[in-house]
């Protein structure tokens, strides 16, 4: 292969690798996005859930609200919940930045491509 030839496929490679890099990223992001959402809806509804008896006094319904056994396992969802909650947003912003390095190399790219090829 002559280093026309080869420096053609290396383009390529790259410009696929990017594609595939950024498509990536639009798909993490999406599913960051949906983590966050779950992750509050049930962050809400169970600290709803320990702070029910405490707010409208009633203790008992078909279960004692109250009870340490059942405020011990709520107190762990909530745990789970919160950890949920912090992957997501770890995941939302490394997604995010790496989008913004991206498009920075892409520019970096176009501009390269604009000094070699002229005006």
């Amino acid at each position: 292969m002559t280093e026309p030839e080869s420096s053609i496929v290396i383009d390529e490679a790259h410009e696929d690798f990017a594609q595939h890099i950024e498509a990536g990223s639009a798909r993490i992001r999406t599913l960051s996005i949906l983590t966050l959402v779950i992750s509050v809806l049930l962050l809400a509804s169970y600290f709803s859930q320990i702070l029910e008896p405490f707010v409208t006094g009633t203790r008992e319904v078909t279960v004692d609200l109250a009870d340490p056994s059942l405020l011990v396992f709520e107190g762990l969802l909530v745990l789970l919940t919160l950890a949920w909650l912090y992957v997501g947003a770890v995941n939302y912003l490394f997604s995010t930045r790496l989008s913004r390095r991206v498009k920075a190399a892409r520019a970096r790219e176009q501009e390269m491509e604009r000094r070699i090829t002229g005006p």
